[in-house]
């Protein structure tokens, strides 16, 4: 995260907080299952492997689906050159809307469909030489860093260089309670929010994109 402009760092935060949002969304639709959390899926996946295959079901198609929304997002990045992240960003948008749609017709496991690959594609935004160098919809590995940097202040290190973490951390907390509150009051119709948040996202990247490539 500290090799990343202020600029990247802005937009990463911001990721962080749609994809809280959206993973809340799914989270109250599914009742407990993940959105954009793969880690929790994976033991809800190896719990309910236990229990019976079918409550294994729903969260290992929600690991394939996120897995190929990063297949996806990784070969719109490959093929869009300066323009890859808003490219990224602009599908991750249209697959938000498209869930909104299909929620609006109550189809709602085409909407939780879109939003799991929607999220997957969400991680290729910061992809760089085919690796994600920065993820945004998990903070396991975030918080490893946070209190990496918290120990570097202990022993006289740069007193700030924690602050992006705890930032990207807070922006999924705050995400994740926007879209608690938001579904309470308008179910799944709250993905229009969250696209609306997509669609400015993807006219940010677009409109520094040459800017951007030509830094590289």
């Amino acid at each position: 995260m500290i090799t990343h402009r202020r600029r990247e760092r802005a937009i990463a935060i911001v990721l962080t907080g749609l994809a809280g949002y959206v993973d809340a969304l799914g989270f109250m639709t599914l009742g407990g299952y993940f959105i954009a959390f793969m880690s929790g899926n994976t033991t809800r996946l190896g719990v309910g492997a236990v229990r019976s295959l079918w409550t294994a079901l729903v969260p290992g198609a929600v690991i394939v689906l996120f897995v190929l929304g990063v297949m996806i997002g990784s070969l719109v990045n490959h093929r869009t050159g300066a323009w890859r992240r808003a490219a990224v960003m602009a599908l991750v948008t249209g697959l938000l809307m498209l869930a909104a749609c299909l929620a609006g017709a109550s189809l709602v496991w085409g909407a939780v469909v879109c939003m799991a690959l929607a999220m997957g594609a969400e991680n290729t935004v910061f992809e760089r030489n085919g690796e994600v160098s920065l993820g945004v919809t998990y903070m396991t590995g975030t918080l490893v860093k946070l209190g990496q940097r918290l120990t570097g202040v202990l022993l006289g290190g740069d007193r700030w260089a924690w602050v992006w973490y705890f930032l990207l951390w807070i922006g999924l907390l705050a995400g994740t309670v926007l879209g608690s509150l938001a579904y309470l009051h308008f179910g799944l119709q709250s993905l229009w929010f969250a696209a609306g948040l997509g669609t400015t996202l993807t006219a940010l990247l677009l409109w520094w994109a040459p800017a951007g490539h030509a830094a590289h």
